[in-house]
């Protein structure tokens, strides 16, 4: 158990170097600036989606609550 341990610790200190060399070629670099670029993409397309859903929902409630108001009304005169 002790030798797949520091079999572990090496396999993942070699990895991180492997990552360390490849983030700080040039390759990486623009490997990193499109995921960079695609995260803060995706971000701003929820961030809008976000803001729409928002203003429907805001006016499928002010529609619910006219219509509320509207059957209290009609229900006041069928009373009355």
């Amino acid at each position: 158990m002790g030798s797949k341990f520091v079999a572990g610790i090496i396999l993942g200190a070699v990895a991180g170097a492997a990552l360390a060399l490849f983030l700080t070629s040039d390759t990486g670099k623009e490997v990193l600036e499109d995921i960079t670029d695609a995260a803060g993409n995706a971000a701003g397309t929820a961030k809008k989606k976000l803001a729409g859903l928002s203003d429907e929902l805001e006016a499928l409630l002010k529609k619910g609550k006219e219509f509320v108001e509207d059957l209290e009304h009609k229900a006041k005169e069928a009373t009355s």
